[in-house]
């Protein structure tokens, strides 16, 4: 199990203590001392580093890393294992809620894990009955949590505009009655924004996630209507509207996804930031390995270097007063998520569950249409498959023989239980082989997060 991690980005040098989180900067000389399983004799490192360093700097270097060793700042134990145990058999309560409003979709984009918004079955639109009890079902399943998340998501979710106002409404004055704060996310393709529509999200959703690709001519390769054609000129000014409107307590997202048809996807973000977006997300694909879009294990020096470039964009820009946020690089080194997080993660299944546009109950969206993974629906929900929650909480980082050695482990949480289910190699499916492909991935965003938010913090 990795102790420590360490790794450089640009010219600098870092250490991460992996059971507690601490970062620490380093020089050269002790990055060389470190031994990612625990630190050695001096007279073996002394040995290994003859000839690089005088050995008075190496008696020196390693003298202050024995002091923080012996402190319990390097190296430390973990603590965690037993809470996760724990955990297994604690009631969960749901705090969160993907609405698929709508299983269709105005756009065709070629890599849509949803069909095209069908989810692998027919084109369906959520009711407001459906919505409400949707709204029902989490607050009497939310327990003792005041605040509940809802996604407005699809398909396309403003194909039933009049649908999510209805919702949104009922919520508000349900909440009311439950002592409870709803907040709603929306996530939209932006084709069918209209002044009327902005408005009504601007007032009464907290996050919007606006999607588009980045530049047009990648845009418009993938995000097409049914006859091909792009969208980047009909969403492009729609979205830098919806983007004014908001102020600095309202959330959105600029949000596109990058294949292996971009794989220079910094040009993109850089783009997206060039039109004046502050808050960018711009996320790789997750597909079967067969189709002409996936990424594969011989992309990722390429992917590697285009996130080292955005590290030094974003060091640029920090300096020059023009900063953006990057989705992905943001990280918290002063605690970060709570333990249960840290250990479990997105909760899918027990904190956080999906609903179709008929009722259906599925642990996440990703799920969606997989009829082993219903566990049932609204107009019955005393009846849930337990097994299936159950199943997902005990895939927890400790369960999961890779997650358990991995240094990384306490940031990712263990990866997407969705895509680690339908993407690893174990040909027998399970939730406790990790997508490797994204973990690599996600280890390289980590190191970048990490690495940028300590620069800035100098």
């Amino acid at each position: 199990m990795s102790l420590i991690h360490k790794f450089k980005q640009s010219d600098d040098y870092y250490v991460i203590d992996v059971n507690s989180g601490s970062v620490h900067a380093i020089d050269k000389l002790v990055y060389d001392i470190l031994d990612e399983n625990g630190l050695g004799s001096k007279e073996e490192v002394s040995c290994r580093l003859n000839g690089e360093y005088s050995k008075e700097d190496i008696s020196e270097g390693y003298d202050e890393l024995k002091e923080l060793v012996d402190g319990g700042i390097l190296y430390s134990k973990d603590l965690y294992e037993d809470i996760a145990i724990k955990s297994v058999d604690e009631k969960s309560y749901i705090k969160a809620l993907c609405l698929n409003i709508a299983h269709d979709c105005n756009l065709k984009c070629k890599y849509c894990f949803a069909e095209e918004g069908e989810y692998h079955g027919k084109r369906m639109i959520m009711t407001a009955e459906v919505g409400k009890k949707s709204i029902d079902f989490v607050i009497k399943r939310s327990g003792p949590r005041k605040n509940i998340e809802v996604d407005l998501f699809g398909g396309e979710p403003l194909l039933a505009f009049d649908v999510v106002k209805e919702i949104v409404e009922y919520a508000k004055e349900q909440e009311k009655i439950y002592n409870k704060e709803i907040r709603f996310t929306m996530t939209t393709n932006a084709t069918l924004l209209t002044d009327e529509i902005m408005k009504y999200a601007d007032e009464n959703v907290g996050n919007i996630v606006l999607s588009i690709d980045g530049r047009k001519e990648v845009n418009d390769k993938v995000r097409v209507r049914a006859d091909g054609s792009g969208s980047y000129d009909a969403i492009m000014p729609k979205i830098k509207k919806m983007v004014d409107m908001r102020d600095k307590t309202k959330q959105y997202y600029a949000r596109g996804t990058f294949t292996r048809e971009n794989t220079d996807f910094f040009e993109d973000i850089k783009h997206l930031a060039n039109e004046g977006f502050k808050e960018i997300s711009i996320e790789p694909v997750v597909l079967p390995e067969s189709d002409p879009l996936s990424l594969r294990e011989q992309d990722l020096p390429i992917i590697f270097n285009q996130y080292d470039k955005l590290y030094d964009e974003m060091i640029k820009r920090h300096k020059d007063g023009n900063e953006f946020k990057f989705y992905h690089f943001n990280i918290d080194l002063q605690g970060g998520p709570c333990v249960y997080k840290r250990i479990s993660g997105c909760g899918a299944g027990n904190e956080y569950v999906a609903i179709t546009p008929n009722g259906d109950i599925y642990p996440c969206h990703q799920f969606v249409g997989n009829e082993d993974f219903k566990m049932g629906n609204i107009f019955s929900s005393d009846e849930l498959k337990e097994d299936i929650a159950k199943e997902l909480k005990e895939a927890n980082i400790y369960n999961k023989p890779k997650c358990r050695e991995c240094w990384a482990r306490f940031y990712c949480s263990g990866g997407c239980q969705a895509n680690n289910y339908n993407f690893n190699e174990n040909p027998n499916k399970d939730f406790l082989t990790p997508y490797e492909l994204g973990c690599k991935m996600q280890k390289k965003r980590i190191e970048c997060a990490i690495a940028l938010k300590a620069k800035i913090m100098e």
